[in-house]
């Protein structure tokens, strides 16, 4: 590992490519149901019924490709100075393009093909994501032991990663979906490039451990109550931050009539998420990180649940809730890892089993979206909701701002009530 400092062009090198990673992201958690609603004719239940499946399997993609990766990478001695990154790398660009375009340029096709299309093409952006990212963040960890140098390269990567989710959201309204996949592929190939010849390379030796089949004690988190509570905190808070995301351009379609402004909105919203970081930190650190988290709920419920009154036409009272709400994400986006470092810690598997905490985290991550996607698209169109219609705005209308108004405060009191404070 890197010993001394890293310079800049060498971060930049390496965190670039976290921007076309958020550009991938932001249109298949926002854009997708809408645009699979308008161009294949498919009924949102259906949009839900593929979403749900999709996520509930690429949940499992993640776990999946890491045990690969590191099964992989002590078969060849040539690896042992960081190539097998680089190797992942060049694997998950092609899935990536090839995921990206089928997903917003599908076939004129509708009923069951389409919802066979809509499926595989999420599959590769599923696949291509999570070889892209666990070997880009792999990369970065092994890049220094320093704590200093490890923020350093984490704060370089998210910091790009913002940047395309802001581009991403901005662009779309402007450029169409046909320019947004234009512009996607170029940013890939660049930072790709950037990054696999000029980022630096990590001295990664292979280990006995990644000869095992199946890693020990995957489960072995569930074993700590300290864990058990702050997982389905996750889960909670998750499913309450998901549902907005999924109809969020239905909701200022159909409810509000600003479907022209949800880039803008959303670069805001976004914007105001990363200019609030550095604060909630702060908060955290004079209250903790359990009691910092939980004020942000309650300060999201109490700005978003005025969304459910908003007229059709207030394109400034949503633009403030998108601020305040942004600046509430915040806390959403710096805390629970800082919570879930202090229960690793707790545990004493600091150094041992971070992977098999981590990876059930993400494979939670994973199943909020999933049950966004399969309870709320399915539950609209049971209240007779269509997108494109006036008819079932007001269940819309709760759906976007009651339902996870409630999932925060519900959250809230779960987080209060978890053995977390002192972790």
């Amino acid at each position: 590992m890197t010993t001394g400092p890293l310079r800049w062009p060498a971060l930049f090198a390496y965190g670039l490519f976290g921007l076309p990673l958020a550009m991938v992201a932001l249109p298949v958690y926002v854009y997708v149901p809408q645009f699979y609603a308008q161009r294949s004719g498919l009924a949102l239940a259906a949009i839900g019924v593929v979403l749900l499946l999709a996520r509930l399997l690429s949940a499992f993609i993640d776990p999946a490709l890491g045990w690969w990766m590191a099964r992989a990478a002590p078969m060849q001695p040539t690896l042992a100075h960081g190539a097998r990154y680089p190797r992942f790398i060049v694997l998950s660009l092609p899935l990536l393009l090839a995921g990206f375009g089928a997903l917003f340029h599908p076939p004129a096709i509708t009923g069951l093909a389409a919802m066979a299309w809509f499926l595989a093409a999420l599959m590769l952006v599923y696949a291509g994501y999570g070889l892209a990212m666990i070997a880009h963040q792999s990369w970065g960890a092994a890049l220094t032991a320093a704590p200093a140098q490890r923020s350093r390269v984490t704060a370089v990567r998210e910091g790009c990663g913002l940047v395309g989710v802001i581009a991403a959201a901005a662009l779309t309204g402007w450029l169409g979906y046909d320019g947004l996949s234009l512009l996607f592929a170029v940013c890939l190939l660049v930072a790709a490039s950037l990054l696999l010849l000029r980022a630096p390379r990590p001295p990664v030796a292979p280990t006995a451990a990644a000869r095992d089949g199946v890693p020990a004690g995957l489960l072995a988190p569930f074993r700590d109550r300290h864990f058990r509570a702050l997982f389905a905190v996750l889960i909670v808070n998750g499913v309450a931050a998901a549902i907005p995301a999924t109809l969020f351009l239905f909701f200022a379609d159909d409810r509000l009539g600003l479907g022209r402004l949800a880039g803008p909105l959303l670069a805001l919203y976004f914007a105001a998420a990363a200019a609030s970081m550095p604060a909630w930190v702060a908060l955290a650190r004079r209250y903790g990180e359990a009691r910092a988290w939980g004020g942000g709920m309650l300060l999201s419920a109490l700005v978003f649940v005025w969304a459910y009154g908003l007229p059709a036409g207030a394109a400034t009272g949503f633009g403030a809730i998108c601020l305040l709400s942004g600046l509430t994400l915040g806390a959403d986006l710096a805390l629970p890892p800082a919570l879930l470092a202090g229960v690793i810690g707790r545990a004493g598997h600091g150094g041992r089993r971070e992977a098999a905490y981590f990876g059930l985290w993400n494979w939670g991550v994973q199943i909020n979206l999933a049950l966004a996607a399969g309870i709320a698209l399915p539950l609209l169109q049971w209240f007779g909701y269509v997108p494109g219609h006036s008819g079932g705005a007001t269940v819309l209308a709760a759906a976007y701002a009651l339902l996870p108004c409630a999932l925060k405060l519900l959250a809230a009191l779960m987080l209060w009530r978890a053995p977390l404070r002192g972790v």
